[in-house]
């Protein structure tokens, strides 16, 4: 019988050795990966978040059998991804946002037809399959047009296209609208929902540092940061973990070297972020309960910084992961120094 879970891991990690460094206080190694375990059903469209360094696209280079694990074990459609290497690739593909595959002499048709031929698909059967999903997609009057005439959005789409060629029983997107504009984006987000609930029988793994991506698309999402799953669930019970908390978005006058320590030092506070915007600054205040804004509020008028704007709103994703982490998304990718995904 097989099992309900098309992806599994347990104590998955992975460790890349670093060159070797003059400086006595440089590791010699770096964590990439860290005791990951996660179980994907059939029939989900499973994401991933987390910024740029956190090891999504690792993972993904794991399960699709392109880099070995140095600790644990994973599973993909039924199969070991170190001991049964080529039983797992039939039934997967993957496509990695902003990348360039194909050949740029040969058409969109002529290379998704090439592809399909690495894959032994009959030529009839893979026609049919192209002109459909070239269709679909609103390709079609480009299917005789080089690849290397398309934009980079409908290049992405020729890509996508690629990876659903074989029908795989797996689909990974490693940021498949990475780089694409507002409407290719979401050409992109439509097409992959409906291609998972078209059939039960079809999971699709998403890597995105985009919380809307993740919270529209997903029907559940693992935050994972500096390689380790720190929470998974549906995006609504993760963002209904902070429905106790008060958010306030305050535009104020520029804080003036202040910071945001005497206002997390007030009862109630649990997490201020600050950005600096032009000729003012912007802070979120995460608050245990509504009541302790008066506290923010006397803070703000003893020093003289003026309120511009104040709006309470709803827990995002964004939220979940500054709880998590401590920071956003976007500090957190700052701070990330260039290590591998």
């Amino acid at each position: 019988m097989a099992s309900e879970y098309s992806i599994e891991t347990e104590g998955l990690g992975r460790v890349y050795k670093l060159r070797e460094n003059k400086k006595k206080d440089q590791p010699k190694e770096l964590i990439a990966l860290s005791d990951v375990n996660l179980r994907v059903r059939r029939g989900e469209l499973f994401g991933l978040l987390g910024p740029n360094g956190a090891g999504k696209t690792t993972l993904i280079k794991i399960l699709t059998t392109l880099l070995a694990p140095s600790t644990g074990w994973a599973r993909v459609a039924g199969f070991d991804v170190l001991r049964e290497t080529v039983k797992v690739r039939p039934c997967i593909n993957m496509v990695s946002g902003g990348e360039s595959s194909g050949y740029g002499l040969l058409t969109v048709r002529e290379n998704l037809w090439m592809f399909t031929q690495f894959y032994g698909i009959p030529s009839a059967l893979a026609y049919q399959r192209i002109d459909a999903l070239l269709a679909t997609f609103g390709l079609a009057d480009r299917a005789k047009t080089k690849s290397s005439d398309l934009s980079t959005g409908l290049r992405q789409k020729m890509n996508i296209i690629r990876g659903l060629m074989t029908d795989p029983e797996v689909l990974f997107l490693d940021e498949p609208t990475l780089g694409l504009d507002v409407g290719a984006s979401r050409d992109v987000r439509n097409f992959v929902r409906r291609w998972v609930d078209e059939n039960p029988a079809r999971t699709l793994l998403l890597t995105t540092h985009y919380m809307v991506e993740a919270d529209e698309l997903c029907d559940r999402v693992a935050i994972i940061n500096k390689g380790r799953v720190l929470a998974c669930d549906t995006p609504a019970a993760l963002k209904r973990q902070l429905q106790k908390e008060s958010i306030f978005n305050l535009d104020v006058s520029p804080l003036n070297g202040l910071g945001t320590a005497p206002f997390e030092a007030l009862p109630g506070v649990r997490k201020v972020l600050h950005t600096r915007a032009d000729g003012y600054s912007q802070v979120q205040f995460y608050l245990a309960e509504e009541a302790a804004l008066a506290g923010v509020v006397e803070t703000l008028t003893r020093n003289s910084i003026r309120i511009l704007n104040l709006q309470k709103r709803e827990p995002t994703l964004e939220d979940v992961f500054v709880t998590l982490v401590g920071r956003s998304m976007s500090d957190e990718e700052k701070n990330a120094n260039g290590n591998p995904d």
